[in-house]
């Protein structure tokens, strides 16, 4: 009677450990799936905050957050804002940065983000690499990646 219990218990033990092989790759695809899904959304949010915290400095005219103290220049200033607020996700996704100025597409320099009173729209695209094989198929048509725009629109004040 003592020998069919342990007989039992062994085969219990391989159905056990078969079973878990079956359901793991499945538990496993859906963890990290729900991780992928997650961090696209932080990346988003994240770079919207980074957007509106560099649109808010560049209505006040200032131009200290650039590095070259010799000679400040806002542009400048702005971008680094935008990158200091992004918690690195500005590099991971490639960023880049487009403005219009009362509606007029504004190419990189001293123009940039207008003058007083102007009505600015900073602008971000982002590409955003995905981990899970599975999530990035479904951006097959993007490379595997999560492309993304995020925007913010203020009126420059009197500076």
């Amino acid at each position: 009677m003592q020998t069919l219990n342990t007989k039992t218990s062994r085969r219990q033990r391989g159905a056990s450990a078969v079973e878990f092989a079956l359901v793991a790759p499945l538990f496993f695809l859906l963890l990290f799936s729900i991780v992928d899904f997650g961090m696209m959304m932080w990346a988003n949010l994240t770079m919207q905050h980074a957007v509106r915290e560099g649109a808010r400095y560049a209505i006040t005219g200032q131009d200290n957050l650039d590095p070259n103290t010799s000679a400040q220049q806002r542009y400048v200033a702005v971008l680094a804002k935008i990158h200091d607020s992004s918690l690195g996700v500005y590099d991971m996704s490639n960023a880049t940065v487009t403005t219009w100025v009362n509606g007029t597409s504004q190419a990189s320099g001293g123009s940039m983000f207008g003058g007083a009173g102007d009505l600015v729209v900073i602008q971000v695209n982002c590409s955003w690499p995905l981990l899970t094989p599975m999530v990035a198929a479904f951006f097959k048509s993007t490379g595997g990646k999560y492309n993304f725009s995020v925007a913010a629109t203020m009126r420059n004040e009197a500076f």
